[in-house]
């Protein structure tokens, strides 16, 4: 059973009151389609959880979610708070724009004020150390624009490593590929550990994705290119564009094929960089890669889900090393030679 945020790469927290799946402090569950969701706690995406160990854990949420007060609740929509502390989402059959504005309303507002916060930070911060003379510190304390934000692997599973810059670079192209489009990512070949972060190290380099791995890569990408979130309306928009499209996967090579290049349907010239692309359009494209990644996953291709699991406990054990410096696992790792060579003997 996975632990971590498929996203964020933070732990997902645990609970003692559903026996069959005490990951998470916040369930979704959507008992007619057999879906199961952690809600992680700091960036509030919604992780899918194997289909295995959905089952048992759906009914007793179901019966949880019966037997507790509930604080909210409507036809398609419920919210409970059980006495040990974790909360229910139940899912019925909602209309898309009420879907939305529960799963990504919240989070992109939240995003939104997380932001703002972090950005005045930022500013006083950088104010402070250039009247101290002192610009080393904004850099240390926040990355700057090398720290890696995204952790990506192409069609053959390499590893590729998005830094702050690089965002900007992002392009949603047309192609040859089964889908129509394909993603264009920047990246760099290694990384180097900071004090509070991870910096990309090496030349930029390009990879071309489509396909799955093109999803999950938007997947990643997308929210960290969509760091200001969205306001109501712009998700009310963005639910627009995807009805428009009949179904989230179309959405990606509606807007690469767009030749005259309009703002998706009209601008005066191609936005093929993800960056310049309207607000709606961008978180449109995130809420689409989200669902398409569940659509895959619930028709059979179970081996993304867990790919992308383990991902995010490969670099959260990467996370938890961060602060440790170099010289304390050489000292460490001869320790453990030095207990083997002892065991040995």
């Amino acid at each position: 059973m996975f632990k971590t945020c498929i996203y964020c790469n933070r732990k997902l927290g645990s609970n003692e009151s559903v026996e069959y799946f005490p990951v998470g402090r916040r369930l979704a569950f959507d008992g007619e389609r057999g879906r199961l969701w952690v809600i992680c706690e700091y960036c509030r995406r919604w992780n899918l959880s194997p289909l295995e160990e959905r089952w048992e854990a759906i009914e007793e949420c179901e019966r949880r979610f019966y037997d507790t007060p509930q604080s909210f609740s409507t036809d398609n929509i419920g919210l409970a708070r059980l006495p040990e502390g974790l909360e229910l989402v139940r899912i019925g059959r909602p209309q898309r724009r009420e879907f939305a504005a529960w799963r990504y309303g919240r989070e992109f507002l939240r995003r939104r004020i997380r932001r703002m916060i972090v950005t005045g930070t930022q500013v006083a911060v950088s104010v402070a150390a250039s009247l101290a003379g002192a610009d080393i510190v904004w850099f240390i304390i926040f990355g700057g624009g090398k720290k890696v934000v995204a952790r990506v692997r192409d069609a053959d599973g390499r590893r590729l490593s998005v830094v702050r810059d690089d965002l900007k670079r992002v392009k949603l192209t047309r192609s040859d590929a089964a889908d129509g489009w394909s993603l264009v990512v920047p990246y760099r070949p290694g990384e180097k550990a900071g004090v509070f972060s991870t910096h990309g190290k090496g030349k930029r380099e390009t990879a071309l994705l489509s396909g799955s791995a093109a999803i999950r890569a938007a997947g990643h990408i997308l929210p960290k290119v969509n760091s200001w979130g969205g306001t109501e309306s712009q998700v009310r928009e963005a639910v627009t564009l995807i009805e428009d499209s009949r179904a989230p996967e179309r959405l990606f090579a509606r807007i690469a094929a767009d030749e005259r290049g309009k703002r998706v349907w009209g601008a005066e010239t191609r936005r093929e960089t993800v960056k310049k692309m309207d607000a709606d359009v961008r978180l449109a494209l995130e809420m689409a890669a989200h669902e398409e990644s569940e659509r895959r996953a619930l028709e059979g291709e179970l081996a993304i889900l867990e790919q992308a699991w383990r991902e995010a406990e490969e670099i959260a054990s990467i996370a938890d090393r961060l602060l440790i410096p170099e010289s304390v696992e050489d000292w460490i790792r001869k320790q453990r030679d030095k207990l083997s060579g002892r065991q040995a003997n």
